[in-house]
């Protein structure tokens, strides 16, 4: 660790902008990019030359090097990004990719005739978003390998994330960059090697928390931001102007510019908050501004301290809704509200969803090629927490007078109501997940399984689960078996063995299962069983002879029923005639459960789950019966209609 510190320290000064932007480094820092580039605006090109750092902190000497080249998923349609999605070039200069010029080793060495494209997920030779470098000389453990870099970016055209439109430009995903060298134990890794996916419809990313020093020269008028504190801003004449940005323990670097961007600053405790939008957009700015300050607040009380001091995120123009709700740490971009009716939160909702990526992709910084859910479904299970509590629980994402939804529901709704939910395991690589099933897998059924899971240890527990995932796993690439391993420790730490010696038994069927859960209240029966003199008392009798008191004795049965293969515990309320209630509370593994009652009281009426914890339950409307008059049927019919624009709000929320 001594020996990566000294290294560091001596690459700081690469460029003017080696200014050190937080007191201490968060993270081990094994890779760093010096980068000095101009945009081509016409082109819609960036060249230059960056110097790249890795620092080889395993015990055995590496004598390759794995890069990212992720520009090259838009090089043809034969990439397996192009062939197994939906994009295609708008034109002929609507093509993107990145190529090296030179490369060279920190001695000299020439490079360019030692690499080539590998394709280590699928095969597909047409594709060239993982580049293999042969080494002269194998890294030795502890020692750092130095490559300096002339290349050229070509932006895509239509936005994928990352594009141009006109002359609006988002960057990302745009320079040669490192894959992550994994040691043995890491992850549950049996060997050393690197970890460099291909560039896939379905992926995410995975990267080394790095340091990052970005000089950029464009056209004085556009107005640029990116994931870094800004350094500086030079004017150079002929109306060009360099913008020095640096950035530390962070996971990607991506930057935007545009002629047409106004700024709204915010300041909330030590972290500047800069907004990027569009004129028409700022009468959104607040609403945006205020969203990213509730989840700053949520997730700092309830999970772990945002420790950056600077933010930046970006509302696109119309023509650049491509790049919008897309996440990279420091920076993020929302979607503008100006098409979507005001009854509905949706943009405050993807701006809290995409502002929570920096904790969950970019703090924890989680394998999202492997395990998609362990970002994307932990975050929208957040994002939903956070848009219902400062929004309404009832109401948080949709506010009609015929129709309130939460934000909650609306991702269990995505869920439920889909026919492939089935068909695979959470716990699937993202590209090898069937069609249409990543989304709904990866997002909402995780979701919905830790609402559920909250609902089984308590929020408080819960709570505690997250802040102990990230005090034990900040800025160190944790895995779905070490989230699993905290849970497991928490739980037993704060309710011993009253769920059972470990919670595996709820991973293995709702992460690594396929089943669905699905309970029901089959039927109610109360008979009178006789008349008597005597009295009553509870569930239980005691009479004596005489004419004290004539009650009538009932036998009253409440049958539940199992449907579904997961077997979740779960409780039952009982109402009885006189008013009385009773929770009862049941393990959910038989097929049938019957709860009886003897008592001058009668069962009326029953409900499973009456607080809503369980929301991996497929089917709520066969959750209660009823033996009172009512409208029962016209109820039910009502609640079908609900649910039925729930679906809809559901299909135009996704």
């Amino acid at each position: 660790m001594k020996r990566i510190l000294v290294v560091f320290l001596c690459l700081l000064p690469l460029t003017a902008g080696g200014q050190i932007i937080v007191d201490k480094p968060l993270s081990a820092r094994l890779t760093g990019y010096d980068i000095d580039v101009t945009l081509d605006t016409d082109k819609h090109t960036i060249s230059g030359k960056m110097t790249a750092w890795w620092v080889n902190n395993s015990s055995s000497p590496v004598g390759e090097a794995m890069m990212h080249m992720y520009l090259n998923a838009f090089s043809s349609n034969q990439s397996t990004f192009a062939s197994r999605g939906r994009w295609s070039a708008a034109g002929d200069d609507g093509w993107g990719w990145v190529r090296i010029n030179s490369m060279k080793d920190g001695s000299g060495n020439d490079l360019s005739g030692s690499f080539g494209y590998v394709s280590p997920d699928d095969g597909n030779k047409n594709d060239k978003t993982v580049l293999k470098v042969a080494l002269p000389q194998p890294v030795a453990p502890g020692d750092t390998l130095v490559l300096k870099i002339d290349f050229v970016s070509k932006l895509p055209s239509p936005i994928q994330r990352t594009g141009y439109e006109e002359d609006f430009h988002f960057v990302a995903q745009w320079f040669p960059k490192f894959g992550v060298y994994e040691t043995a134990g890491m992850r549950q890794r049996e060997a050393d090697g690197w970890n460099c996916h291909q560039f896939h419809p379905n992926s995410e990313f995975y990267s080394n928390h790095s340091v990052y020093n970005v000089a950029v020269t464009l056209p004085s008028e556009y107005v640029a931001g990116s994931g870094g504190k800004l350094i500086e801003e030079i004017g150079l004449g002929d109306s060009l102007k360099k913008v020095v940005w640096r950035a530390e323990d962070i996971v990607d670097f991506a930057w935007t510019a545009w002629p047409g961007y106004k700024l709204v600053t915010r300041k909330w405790n030590n972290v500047d908050i800069i907004l990027m939008t569009s004129k028409t957009g700022l009468s959104k700015a607040e609403n945006h501004l205020d969203a990213v300050v509730y989840a700053l607040e949520y997730l700092a009380e309830r999970v772990g301290p945002y420790p950056w001091p600077h933010l930046t995120f970006v509302d696109p123009p119309l023509s650049g809704s491509g790049a919008g709700g897309m996440e990279y740490t420091t920076l993020f971009t929302t979607m503008g509200g100006g098409a979507v009716p005001t009854f509905l939160k949706m943009p405050e909702m993807v701006t809290i969803h995409e502002f929570g990526h920096a904790y969950f992709m970019g703090i924890l910084a989680s394998n999202e090629f492997e395990e998609p859910w362990l970002d994307e479904g932990v975050n929208s299970y957040w994002e939903q927490r956070i848009v219902d509590h400062y929004y309404g629980g009832g109401y948080g994402l949709v506010r009609l007078p015929f129709l309130k939804m939460s934000d909650t529901d609306q991702g269990r709704l995505s869920y439920i109501t889909s026919p492939n939910r089935t068909i695979a395991s959470n716990d699937l690589p993202s590209w090898m997940y069937p069609h249409g099933t990543y989304s709904m897998m990866s997002y909402n059924k995780t979701a919905t399984w830790l609402h559920t899971l909250q609902g089984i240890v308590g929020d408080e527990t819960m709570d505690n689960i997250f802040r102990e995932y990230y005090r034990r796993w900040a800025f160190r690439h944790p895995s779905g078996r070490d989230f699993i391993a905290t849970v497991n420790d928490v739980v037993k730490k704060e309710h011993g063995d009253r769920f059972g010696e470990d919670m595996n038994w709820f991973f293995d069927q709702v992460l690594y299962g396929k089943g669905e859960c699905d309970y029901r209240v089959s039927g109610i029966t109360s008979n009178k069983i006789r008349s008597y003199s005597g009295v009553v008392e509870g569930d239980s009798v005691t009479y004596t002879r005489g004419d004290r008191k004539s009650d009538t004795l009932y036998i009253s049965r409440v049958s539940i029923e199992r449907l579904g293969d997961l077997m979740l515990p779960v409780q039952i309320l009982v109402r009885f005639d006189n008013g009385e209630e009773v929770l009862e509370t049941w393990d959910g593994k038989a097929t049938y459960k019957d709860f009886e009652y003897t008592g001058a009281r009668k069962v009326v009426w029953a409900k499973l789950d009456p607080y809503d914890r369980n929301d991996m339950d497929v089917n709520r409307i066969n959750n209660s019966w009823t033996l009172e008059p009512s409208h029962t049927a016209t109820r039910r019919m009502l609640n079908k209609f609900v649910l039925l624009m729930q679906m809809m709000i559901s299909v135009f929320t996704l």
